[in-house]
């Protein structure tokens, strides 16, 4: 059914058949989601299919990074995977438990069939990925150390989903079954069109009722298509029940700024109180709004903790030291992955806060972008006399 349909609407696929028939080692479930793109949801649910709880919207790429801490210009062959926000934000919440679903663009080559396996493996719903485009975005990571910071170079201009458009997903279908959307400041970053899909979803999934969550997720390289980052996220906002972000993100998108911290020592949560306060009087649809607090001692040494304010109370979490920082990348969506879980798991706002500020601080300690944990490891760490003990 799959060759057939991309035949009719994209011609030549002999590449992309090749590797699609090398998914003998999926499971049975996988496969059939992967072999019914067309069906939109029903054909699913007939047959049995295990129906999403929540949908994330935005771009997968292919990372690139040098072998350790390498720096671009020394390096002879580079690492691949795969990563996005959205993406992750999908694999955390399947690791706990959360059948979701991930909703791009990618090309009907053998990169995009290799995102949609990566993704696969970690049981991630792909059935309503579109195929079509050039290319996959892509992004160069030099993992930095010690006073050395990392650093991002992307590669996505022209991408297929710089290029999507509105009307080419259909939300009624997507979204059928569903409880929770989520998607962050980076996709309306990449293109006017993709800026515009990202409106057309909001509203799909609050005229179904869904909550809505955004991890704001500001990107200075990105937002180079000639509309303020301001401007387009204050026409998404009246849509979003739960923002998550840190005082850059509010402070870049909407002038709501924090305190002047200098130093990782005066990183305070009542520092961001005034912060949350501000951004709820501004978006008063806002239910809850998470910011999480990192004081950068060292390219390899964090502080980590966050806040969560529900209009009237904040709550707040311990603060992680980090020493030894094996990967940042991606801790930020692992923050929104297990806070999407504990607040549909029915945690109360304390607990749903310490459980994502745990789990991502584990995400410190795992390469590449994914949060590979279960809730079991975050609840060990919670405990705190097991950290770092042996698991036996």
């Amino acid at each position: 059914m799959l060759i057939s349909r991309q035949r009719r609407c994209y011609g030549k696929i002999a590449r992309v058949e090749s590797v699609t028939n090398r998914g003998d080692s999926l499971s049975s479930e996988l496969q059939t989601t992967y072999k019914s793109p067309k069906s939109h949801g029903s054909e699913y649910a007939r047959a049995g299919k295990i129906m999403v709880r929540v949908v994330t919207f935005g771009e997968i790429m292919l990372r690139l990074n040098p072998h350790g801490f390498e720096r671009l210009l020394q390096a002879s062959n580079f690492e691949a995977s795969y990563g996005g926000a959205e993406a992750s934000v999908a694999v955390s919440l399947v690791n706990y438990g959360i059948p979701s679903a991930f909703i791009t663009c990618l090309p009907p080559n053998e990169l995009g069939q290799a995102a949609c396996n990566y993704l696969r493996r970690y049981g991630v719903d792909t059935s309503h990925i579109i195929r079509k485009g050039e290319r996959i975005g892509a992004y160069f990571v030099e993992v930095g150390s010690n006073d050395r910071p990392s650093k991002v170079i992307y590669d996505r201009a022209h991408s297929a989903m710089a290029e999507i458009e509105p009307g080419q997903f259909v939300w009624h279908d997507i979204l059928s079954g569903a409880e929770w959307f989520h998607f962050t400041g980076i996709t309306p970053a990449i293109s006017q069109t993709a800026a515009d899909a990202t409106l057309e979803a909001v509203k799909a999934a609050k005229e179904r009722g869904l909550m809505v969550s955004c991890d704001l997720n500001y990107r200075a390289k990105l937002w180079k298509y000639g509309k303020t980052p301001t401007g387009v996220m204050t026409t998404l906002m009246p849509y979003v029940d739960i923002v998550i972000g840190n005082e850059e993100d509010c402070e870049k998108f909407f002038g709501v700024k924090g305190a002047d911290v200098k130093i990782a020592e005066q990183v305070s949560a009542s520092t961001y109180l005034t912060v949350a306060e501000h951004m709820k009087k501004r978006f008063p649809i806002l239910k809850k709004i998470a910011i999480t607090l990192r004081g950068s001692i060292s390219a390899t040494h964090n502080t980590w903790s966050a806040v969560l304010y529900d209009g009237e109370k904040l709550y707040t979490t311990k603060q992680y030291d980090i020493e030894s920082i094996v990967d940042r990348i991606g801790s930020g969506d692992a923050f929104t992955g297990a806070l999407i879980y504990s607040l549909l798991s029915q945690k109360n706002d304390q607990d749903a806060l310490d459980f994502a500020a745990a789990a991502s601080a584990l995400k410190h300690t795992i390469p590449f972008d994914l949060n590979l944990v279960t809730a079991e490891e975050v609840q060990s760490l919670l405990k705190e006399a097991e950290a770092g003990r042996v698991q036996r």
